[in-house]
Parts: structure tokens; C-alpha cells; sequence
């Protein structure tokens, strides 16, 4: 039986070629990051990557302030197994590194040094929250990229285009019940006296103006889109409604009727107060879709003088 010796080594190239190809290398904020094949056990260092990660189907090994985000963020839902790894602010490097990852992902302006992280595993670094960005756009961005790094490019493209049909779809719904006249303030009890308003930069601004809506507040905010301001500013917000998002400090609704701030605003004597679930205003792509079909809900059934 004699052998082709070309055909043996057509063979082994063939053989290496799926081996070769699984390589990949993306550009981030913190350098390059480089793998041989899709990560399996992920740490998420803020909640706008552990969302992405959710929304494509992975379960992080480990998450920064995990108990946070049952609070503020909600959905998608975090599985009770995942493993809490610290503050955003300051997370355990000894915590992730007894995870044994292969991939942690991390943001500029929330995590220590990404030299400090790549030490453990190789990490990707990428802020949706910095100045001059556009949030949505850089969630975006988040959301596809992991899914290239993960190997679920579809599904990412399959959550961004169920998102884009619900935006439409509550649109129309306040197109229909006509509704769209009035500017919106989107608000967060800081105290009694104090909120945080949602500028144009922010995050929520891709909802508000997917729903054919105007923010009533026009001002530019911090590069975490908001401003923080006393009661009497809202005032100057005219003719339009006030959306208060939960959660809500304890008492609130009995401190406000007794506010001569809050009764002074038009909205609240107009009966154009509406209280909304929460909705993580500095998360990734999802709080857009969760914004809106929960302010079309509350702008539908109709407004009170209170955050009843």
C-alpha cells in the first residue's frame, strides 16, 4: 500500500485550520484582548456587562455588588448561584482570581487598573459611561462584541431587534392614545427636596425619543446623563409630566403632600405625576426596552397629584 506523502500533509493542515481560525484578537479601551476560544467562566465588574452577559445567555461565575442588582437593575434576572466578588467601585481581585476565570470584563471608570486584572485572566475593557460618548450606542457596542467574544453574534443581534419592535410598538401604543403631546421629566428621589433629573445625554434619551417623547429637561447633564436638583428646579420643566422611577425612600409620598415645593410644581396640580418600576439608568441596551413599555404603561392609565 504505498502513501501519498502530499496527502498526509494536506491533511494535518486541514486538521489545523480549525485550531488556527479560533483565534481571535478585539480592540478595546484597556489594549487588545486575544483567545484561542470562547470564554466559559466570565466575571462581570459592572452591571451593564452582567446584563449583556444575561441577555445573551451566559451566567457570569461572578459579579461586583450583586445584591445591587436585584435592587436597581432587576432584569434580566441574576441566577442565585452567581458568586458577588465585591463593590464596582473596589471588587476583590483574591475573590475573582478563586473563580478561576477566563475572561473578565471591566469598565475604565469602575474597576482597578485592567495590568491589575490581565495578572488573573485576560481582560476586556469598555465604558459605556465617559464623556463625550453616546450610551446606547457604546451599550450596543458592549452587547455585540461579547457576543462576537462568545460566540453568540446571533443572539445579540436578536436581542437589539426585539428591542428596536418593542420601542416601536409602544410608540405606536401612545401614538394611539395620544399622549406624546407633553414634555417628560424622568426623576429619582434623592430626598425629599432632591432628585435626579435625566438630561439628554443619558441613556433613557434613546427611550424618550423612540416613543416620539421630549425630554423636559434640556439641559446637558454629567457624563452619567443626569443632574442632581432641588425641587423648585423642576418647576421649570412647564406643561409637562413628571415620571418618578422607583425604588422609593419610605414615606415620601406623606413628605411630598406636605412639600410647598412639590404642590407648587404645575404637574403635581395638573394631577401629571406617574411612578414607574425601576430602571437602571447607567445599565447596557435593556433598560431602553424596560423605560419603555413601563413609562407607555403608566402615561396610558393616567397620572395622580402624588408618587402613589
Amino acid at each position: 500500500m504505498s502513501i501519498n506523502p502530499k496527502a498526509i500533509m494536506l491533511g494535518a493542515l486541514l486538521l489545523l485550520l480549525p485550531i488556527a481560525g479560533m483565534t481571535q484578537t478585539w480592540q478595546h479601551e484597556g489594549g487588545t484582548l486575544t483567545l484561542d476560544a470562547p470564554p466559559e467562566r466570565i466575571v462581570a465588574l459592572n452591571w451593564a456587562a452582567t446584563e449583556s452577559l444575561l441577555l445573551l445567555g451566559i451566567s457570569p461565575v461572578g459579579v461586583a455588588d450583586k445584591a445591587g442588582y436585584a435592587t436597581w437593575v432587576q432584569e434580566p434576572e441574576l441566577p442565585e448561584g452567581v458568586a458577588n466578588v465585591g463593590t464596582r467601585v473596589a471588587p476583590s481581585l483574591e475573590a475573582i482570581a478563586e473563580l478561576k476565570p477566563d475572561l473578565i470584563v471591566t469598565s475604565t471608570e469602575m474597576a482597578p487598573a485592567a495590568e491589575l486584572l490581565e495578572r488573573i485572566t485576560p481582560t476586556y475593557v469598555i465604558s459605556v459611561y465617559k464623556k463625550g460618548a453616546r450610551p446606547y450606542d457604546k451599550a450596543r457596542e458592549m452587547l455585540t462584541t461579547l457576543g462576537e467574544i462568545t460566540g453568540r453574534k446571533d443572539r445579540a443581534e436578536a436581542v437589539l431587534a426585539d428591542i428596536e419592535q418593542t420601542l416601536n410598538q409602544q410608540r405606536k401604543r401612545l401614538e394611539q392614545a395620544g399622549i406624546t403631546d407633553k414634555p417628560v421629566a424622568l426623576v429619582n428621589f434623592l430626598d425629599d427636596r432632591h432628585v435626579r433629573i435625566y438630561a439628554p445625554n443619558g441613556l433613557f434619551q434613546t427611550a424618550v425619543e423612540s416613543l416620539g417623547l421630549t425630554n423636559a429637561w434640556s439641559d446637558p447633564g454629567n457624563y452619567w446623563g443626569f443632574s442632581a436638583i432641588g425641587l423648585e428646579s423642576v418647576a421649570d420643566a412647564r406643561n409637562s409630566r413628571i415620571v418618578v422611577i422607583e425604588p422609593l425612600m419610605p414615606g415620601l409620598a406623606d413628605s411630598l403632600a406636605n412639600s410647598p415645593f412639590w404642590t407648587y410644581l404645575p404637574p403635581v396640580r395638573d394631577e401629571e405625576i406617574y411612578r414607574i418600576p425601576a430602571a437602571w439608568p447607567f445599565g447596557g441596551v435593556y433598560p431602553v426596552k424596560r423605560l419603555a413599555v413601563a413609562l407607555t404603561d403608566a402615561l396610558i392609565e393616567g397620572g395622580s397629584d402624588n408618587v402613589r
